[in-house]
């Protein structure tokens, strides 16, 4: 098994790698007579708001998933987290056809299967983006997936999100960039939260900071980004924001702290996050309110690369779908905490340490659709 935490670079295919190391010129993208970006007046809701469906993928790449028994556990969790979610809105899983049959055991009836052929379960990363206006339109803006900078294969992954659009009829509008979603926090109303390691990487653009800004505002719809630095080819991802910290509403964020011993390059990252986020102010220029969530002690899988994150949850319609690790007391303060965040929701725990073990969590594994109201 390779993990996002321990990942091999020599899983990249050479189109890949080529692709990490351009210029910014998007596979597959058709020129636009328009700027790139979003067209004025869209922009990308904030993940509470209604939604129209979830989006999910099944896992099924034997290079990135060479245990058969794992990857039958990692099939299964997933199913799991899909058939929560489907209890209260519509649920997609995206997968070749040829995998429906194996999948629909573990699967809810209501869950719909599309055929659209996957390699890897991070539809965070490589699904579909959704913007969408107050006129009643939609569309998608198109961040370019490139397996976190040739690092691991995507040919399926990498067609996703225009396929989706394809399938919706939808248009695309490019954003010049190669990245994930998983990479950038945002409030819907105007901020966004990153860690420069994941955007501002010779791996992904080749562009200086301030034109990644530029190109992620737009694509986003946004004013300001809030910049971080995380950490630089550690992690598949880059130090992706979404295992750290999370806006759960405009001006207020959800962090968690690393123990204070700790003293390894993410905990360090972490707490350099938290303090940058303690001065910084929003797109309205008003400070935030930093809630912190305890990181487990006793986790059920002891390993380095594991991550056991609470802050990776999944906001749907009616519920908050989070992430338990057998810490009685911890699991206890994270629900609590939750549950105070977002009132009126249900808080749903789920065993997901297959996810976990692969380097990521709930949220990683979603992408929401968002409902036109």
């Amino acid at each position: 098994m390779i993990t996002r935490r321990q990942f091999s670079k020599g899983l990249a295919s050479k189109s890949v790698m080529v692709a990490a190391l351009g210029s910014g010129a998007l596979p597959m993208a058709k020129a636009q007579a328009t700027p790139l970006g979003l067209p004025s007046g869209f922009y990308v809701p904030a993940e509470e708001t209604p939604h129209e469906r979830t989006f999910m993928q099944w896992p099924v790449n034997r290079t990135v998933h060479p245990d058969r028994y794992f990857l039958n556990d990692l099939q299964k969790t997933i199913a799991d987290i899909a058939n929560a979610i489907a209890d209260f809105e519509p649920v997609v899983l995206m997968m070749d056809k040829s995998e429906a049959a194996n999948a629909r055991r573990y699967l809810s009836s209501n869950i719909d299967i599309w055929d659209i052929p996957t390699d890897d379960l991070w539809c965070r990363d490589s699904g579909p983006l959704f913007a969408i206006n107050d006129h009643g339109e939609i569309c998608v803006s198109r961040i370019a997936f490139n397996g976190w900078g040739g690092k691991q294969v995507c040919d399926n992954d990498a067609k996703i999100s225009r396929r989706v659009a394809e399938r919706l009829n939808l248009p695309v509008y490019d954003s010049g960039l190669y990245g994930e979603p998983g990479g950038v926090e945002w409030d819907g109303a105007g901020t966004l939260l990153a860690h420069e390691s994941c955007w501002v990487n010779t791996n992904r653009n080749t562009l200086p900071k301030v034109g990644v800004e530029s190109r992620l505002l737009a694509a986003y719809g946004a004013e300001k980004i809030i910049w971080a630095p995380g950490v630089r080819g550690l992690d598949i991802t880059d130090d992706h924001i979404d295992a750290l910290a999370r806006f759960v509403r405009p001006g207020t964020v959800l962090i968690q702290v690393p123990y204070s011993e700790d003293d390894d390059a993410f905990s360090n990252s972490a707490r350099k996050t938290l303090s940058i986020l303690q001065q910084a102010t929003d797109a309205n220029g008003n400070r935030l309110e930093i809630v912190e969530i305890p990181s487990p002690e006793r986790t059920r899988i002891i390993t380095d690369d594991f991550v056991s994150s609470y802050v990776n949850y999944y906001v749907c319609n009616g519920a908050v779908i989070c992430a338990e690790f057998g810490d009685q007391k911890t699991d206890t303060i994270a629900t609590e905490i939750l549950s105070q965040l977002y009132p009126g929701r249900q808080i749903i725990s789920l065993n997901v340490d297959p996810v976990g073990e692969t380097g990521g969590g709930i949220h990683c594994a979603t992408q929401q659709q968002p409902k036109i109201v």
